[in-house]
This record gives C-alpha cells, sequence and structure tokens, in this order.
C-alpha cells in the first residue's frame, strides 16, 4: 500500500521521503498532500499528515506525523515540526525553526528564522510529556528571527515579536513586545519607517 498520496502538479524531488512509517502501537495512516506541493530534496514528512494546496519545502525539513496544515504553507530549510501540530492557511515558517507537539499556528503568521517554540516548562522531569502547554499563535503575528517562546504562550493576533525575543508571558493583540524578557513596546499602528510611513496599516 502506498504510504501517501499527492494532488496534481506536484513536483517532489528525488531524494524526498513522504509517508515514512514508524509506530509502535501500529496506528498508520496515509499522508495527503493537496495539488501543487514542491517538496524539495531532503524532505522527510512522516505518516498521518493532511496538508493543503501549494505546500512548498526547502531542504532537509522534517515533519513528524500526524499534523494538520493548511493551504499556501511553506517550510524553510533545515527546519523541524514534531506531531500533532495545527498549521493554517497562508502559514510562512522559515529556516532552522523548531515547532513542538501541541502548537497551533493561526492563519497567515509569520515565523522568522531560528525561532524555537516550546512546550515543556521543566523538560526530562517526572511525567514531563504529561504536562506538555502548547503556544498558540494568532492570526497576522510576526515572530522575528532568533526569538525563543516559552510553553503555553498565547500570542495573540497582528502583533510583533522583536528578533531575539524570549517570550515568558501572553502577548496582547496588535502590540510589538521585544527584549529578554520580552517587554510591550508599542502599538503596532505606532511602528514608522524612517520616513515617518507607518509599517502596518
Amino acid at each position: 500500500m502506498k504510504s501517501y498520496m499527492c494532488g496534481k502538479n506536484a513536483i517532489l524531488d528525488k531524494n524526498a521521503v513522504i509517508g515514512k512509517y514508524f509506530d509502535k502501537k501500529n496506528n498508520f495512516k496515509k499522508t495527503i498532500i493537496g495539488d501543487s506541493a514542491n517538496i524539495r530534496s531532503g524532505t522527510i514528512i512522516y505518516y498521518g499528515n493532511r496538508i493543503g494546496d501549494n505546500f512548498q519545502t526547502g531542504h532537509n525539513v522534517l515533519i513528524r506525523q500526524n499534523n494538520i496544515i493548511g493551504n499556501n504553507v511553506s517550510v524553510g530549510s533545515h527546519t523541524e515540526i514534531a506531531f500533532n501540530t495545527r498549521i493554517e492557511d497562508g502559514v510562512r515558517i522559515h529556516s532552522n525553526v523548531f515547532i513542538p507537539e501541541k502548537t497551533i499556528l493561526r492563519k497567515n503568521c509569520w515565523i522568522g528564522p531560528g525561532v524555537v517554540i516550546t512546550n515543556s516548562k521543566y523538560p526530562h522531569s517526572k511525567d514531563s510529556k504529561k504536562k506538555l502547554k502548547g503556544v498558540e499563535i494568532e492570526e497576522n503575528v510576526k515572530i522575528g528571527a532568533n526569538s525563543t517562546i516559552l510553553p503555553g504562550i498565547k500570542i495573540r493576533k497582528n502583533s510583533l515579536i522583536g528578533a531575539g525575543s524570549v517570550v515568558t508571558k501572553d502577548v496582547n493583540p496588535d502590540s510589538v513586545y521585544m527584549g529578554n524578557p520580552a517587554r510591550f513596546f508599542k502599538k503596532i499602528e505606532e511602528l514608522k519607517d524612517s520616513s515617518g510611513e507607518k509599517i502596518y496599516d
């Protein structure tokens, strides 16, 4: 039995692996990918994923099992997505990003290069796997490069996280947070470029 199914006009590089199977409990589910996918060399996508149209990966991407990924999603080179995540339409994930299980990425959010999302407050502690808390990043959020998001955090819609920030508390909507730990800087509507023009309307 073929372990995956792709829609029309899919481009699969020669050494991409789709539908990789590894499950001691034998819970096999076929991976299904929509139309016009572009899966580049070195990418490994495990079994049980449901992926929409116009999906593309960079090189050497790892996507574990049982994720739900929407339409028009791109994943940059050397990024890892663990299992049981939800990634909605229009999400852009850059290179060298880590996304653990239970993460939710809402529509059109933008995850910069080198971002690390976490889900365990006390890694490798007793019963740590039973106490995981997923991060939720809402619509149109932008996460700057090399930021770290701690477990259970909610980053509300239309917000911006400055590069290199460590987000330890929930972020309000339409806001800019930055620093370690990340703190409120200003409202998103107040951001202007060097000519005084608003960056985001």
